[in-house]
């Protein structure tokens, strides 16, 4: 990569990574979901009015609206109200990667080496290190609901995976229709009516910002730049930037936030980062399409 995509790259890492001390700012008055709910409807819409509708099949819309939209996001701001600080979430979130391994060995039977079980294992390691370790801004709760919106993340990934090449943004904003529905009915029956009205209404201009950083930095700026990276490269060259995100995610919430590193939080992401870089050696080709954020 040349020097000036290089710094395109951790440009998008830094957005991406930060991106989790500014949810933690915008759960400060935006419950989970009515948050995620204005996230997905900023993106869809004026966008679906001036871009036309990618040629693909509606369920495969559908699929990645609902697993991202509402099974990555939705999960994610839910765990990171009370049960997750941002440093880790940035952290554990990214086993997604080993999630769509597995899936496409079932799915597509494509074949999972002895080292990529090993680079799981090291990384399951960092995990067990968290869960051992959990406190009072980390629950077992929190780290279980992060875990399945690593999940839902991989589907997605296998879903633009199956779809193939589209226009990314115009993908991305008649997918967020789907994800509009259920994030909205889980607002209302967790949140409620009043509160998801009253919040909107009081949201100071800050949190106003934040929803407008989450739609137009993290997720078009973000993905437009992260997309030209993999239209001019291998996806083995792009892939491992982003190693980057927890460690700026990490960085971040450290010191914008204050939220401590004890030596197990260090141990647990080396080993979490550790697997994730075996899994790169062992991929000359990777089986999963690169991260959405």
């Amino acid at each position: 990569m040349s020097l000036t995509h290089q710094l395109q790259a951790l440009i998008v890492m830094t957005i991406w990574g930060t991106n989790f001390v500014f949810i933690r700012i915008g759960l400060d008055e935006l419950p989970p979901f009515t948050f995620a709910l204005l996230r997905f409807l900023l993106v869809a819409f004026p966008l679906i009015f001036f871009l036309p509708r990618p040629a693909v099949a509606w369920r495969y819309l559908a699929a990645f609206g609902f697993f991202i939209g509402f099974g990555q996001f939705g999960l994610l701001f839910w765990a990171m109200q009370d049960d997750i600080s941002p440093g880790l979430a940035s952290l554990v979130v990214q086993t997604q990667a080993f999630f769509t391994i597995l899936l496409a060995a079932w799915l597509f039977s494509e074949r999972v080496s002895l080292l990529q079980i090993t680079a799981l294992a090291v990384s399951f390691a960092g995990l067990s290190l968290i869960a051992a370790y959990t406190d009072g801004t980390t629950t077992l709760l929190g780290l279980a609901v992060v875990l399945i919106a690593a999940l839902s993340w991989s589907c997605g990934n296998l879903t633009v995976k199956k779809v193939g090449k589209v226009n990314l943004i115009a993908f991305l904003a008649w997918s967020s229709l789907f994800a509009i529905p259920p994030l909205f009915l889980m607002a209302w029956y967790l949140e409620g009516s009043q509160l998801m009205l009253s919040s909107i209404q009081h949201a100071s201009l800050n949190s106003w910002l934040v929803v407008i950083w989450q739609t137009v930095g993290n997720t078009l700026i973000g993905y437009g730049l992260w997309n030209s990276l993999l239209q001019r490269y291998p996806a083995s060259t792009v892939a491992p930037w982003a190693l980057l995100v927890p460690i700026s995610g990490m960085a971040a919430s450290s010191l914008f936030l204050h939220e401590p590193l004890p030596w197990w939080k260090i141990v647990a992401a080396a080993l979490i980062l550790s697997g994730l870089l075996i899994n790169i050696a062992a991929n000359h080709k990777p089986t999963s399409i690169t991260p959405a954020k």
